[in-house]
């Protein structure tokens, strides 16, 4: 596919996400559907067959440590994320690498997180993509050809925070969160506008101090 179909295919919008049911051959988000059923309804693969299935191809990273994202498929496009952040558009049926985003995380923020340098997923909105990086950079990529549209640092970098969580897109919202409470940081969830990155609102998850009044 070009870059301009890449782009076009990937114009994901909320009335795409509402009725993902209706794209069986996709996985258009997390979890596949808002409500994250985690199925697929597709049926040319069942209990009876799956003894038959065997490798089709296999793709390199180039990285020795743990992969936990779930790779969003749209239109034989699949769009994942590895260690230290990195994006990867693939053709889903030959494996054939389209694009690669490196972010270039700092490798020395690795001793903030607790459990390796791994990212759980990208989202996929009106012909971006988008990641939260290890180093709290949220980035917008353009599903064509994999360069950087806008990028902001979502959390003080003077406190152990990481992002290793998928992204989630809500009605041209950009969600994401934060890891670090094991070294005593207080987490929080962030909106950003889909389009320019601009912050939306925050919500923080542990209470503050009451004096200081409403903070969101």
């Amino acid at each position: 596919s070009t870059p301009e179909q890449r782009r076009v295919d990937a114009a994901i919008d909320h009335a795409r996400l509402v009725a993902a049911d209706n794209e069986q051959g996709n996985w258009l988000s997390y979890g596949r559907t808002y409500d994250e059923k985690r199925f697929s309804p597709l049926t040319q693969i069942n209990d009876k067959n799956a003894h038959q299935l065997g490798l089709a191809w296999h793709f390199n990273t180039q990285h020795n440590r743990g992969l936990e994202g779930t790779p969003i498929v749209i239109n034989g496009v699949m769009y994942a994320s590895g260690n230290w952040s990195v994006v990867y558009a693939l053709d889903a049926k030959t494996g054939e690498m389209l694009w690669t985003f490196d972010p270039q995380v700092d490798k020395s923020w690795a001793v903030h997180a607790c459990c390796d340098v791994v990212n759980r997923g990208v989202a996929v909105w009106n012909g971006k993509v988008y990641v939260g990086t290890l180093d709290g950079r949220l980035v917008a990529i353009d599903a064509g050809t994999g360069e950087q549209v806008w990028q902001t640092q979502t959390f003080d970098k003077s406190k152990p925070y990481t992002i290793t969580g998928a992204v989630r897109v809500v009605k041209g919202k950009v969600l994401i969160g934060n890891g670090g409470a094991e070294y005593g940081v207080r987490g929080y969830v962030m909106a950003y506008d889909a389009e320019t990155g601009e912050q939306a609102w925050r919500f923080y998850t542990v209470p503050g101090n009451p004096a200081d009044g409403f903070e969101n």
